[in-house]
């Protein structure tokens, strides 16, 4: 899932001083920090994010500015398919959006995960922003974009929208 505010279609003006990278471990508490001041997100433990960061940080990334963080991208390869990147959360803190960060954030993660052609992420319909980010995306790379139900609403419970299935590609890296 990603928080709708995440999201900008094209990369406007990017501080120079974003740097992105792969996350560590100590990165976990700030991306459960930004996961729940996104007030979007399905905020998971601060344990899950810790393990995520130890191990999934080759498909993961973590956006800083002077030093802070202000962003992430948690993603992992398919099992069944190691061609395919899955994109989890995307998250930019609510001072930092507006500068394109989110899509720098998506570029840099799919070009450093050697070996993948595809992009997959799942978004409910009311999520206009990371639809935009996720379409940019494609248009950035010329890759055919698909849409499918992936999970109803009634699989998903509580109240939750049903979450749409986009997938990406062939993508040639950047």
């Amino acid at each position: 899932m990603i928080a709708p505010e995440a999201a900008t279609a094209d990369p406007p003006s990017i501080p120079p001083e974003v740097s992105v990278a792969h996350p560590s471990v100590d990165d976990g508490v700030d991306m459960w920090r930004l996961a729940a001041e996104s007030q979007v997100l399905d905020v998971n433990s601060r344990y899950a994010y810790l393990l995520w960061c130890r191990d999934f940080a080759a498909t993961s990334v973590i956006a800083r500015l002077d030093g802070a963080a202000v962003g992430f991208v948690t993603g992992y390869r398919r099992p069944d398919e190691p061609g395919t990147l899955v994109v989890w959360q995307v998250a930019v803190d609510a001072a930092a959006r507006g500068h394109g960060i989110a899509g720098r954030m998506l570029d840099t993660l799919f070009d450093g995960v050697d070996g993948v052609d595809h992009l997959e992420t799942t978004i409910t319909p009311d999520n206009e922003s990371s639809v935009r980010l996720f379409t940019s995306f494609a248009g950035r790379r010329e890759a055919h974009l698909t849409r499918s139900e992936l999970f109803s609403g009634d699989q998903l419970g509580g109240g939750h929208e049903p979450e749409f299935l986009y997938r990406i590609g062939p993508i040639k890296q950047g």
